[in-house]
């Protein structure tokens, strides 16, 4: 399996079990209004400071993978995006450096 899919499918297992939850924190407060507990405006500011909650636990879930998948594959020996770029530069003046070479010596 590439290790994009797996990110890809690991970070879509979070935003599925973060949707589950949201859905059952909104159960959870119309149940405590249905019960007489809390009237709507608590049930509402309940399930709104949850769900902020769970967004700010996201974001860092996914940073937190982020760099736990750029140490991995550092130590995989994957070269980043950059490493390439700048070798796909090099390549490039190196190829012109060979063209030029060949041009001087056919004529």
């Amino acid at each position: 399996m590439d290790n994009n899919d797996w990110l890809k499918q690991l970070l879509m297992i979070g935003v599925g079990t973060t949707s589950f939850v949201a859905e059952k924190v909104r159960e959870v407060g119309e149940q405590l209004v249905k019960d007489g507990k809390v009237n709507p405006d608590q049930a509402k500011a309940f399930v709104d400071d949850m769900l902020k909650q769970m967004q700010s636990g996201q974001n860092n879930f996914e940073v937190q993978m982020q760099r736990y998948m750029r140490n991995v594959l550092q130590d995989l020996g994957v070269p980043r995006q950059a490493e390439m770029d700048e070798l796909r530069g090099r390549i490039d003046r190196l190829e012109r450096q060979v063209r030029d070479l060949e041009n001087k010596l056919w004529r």
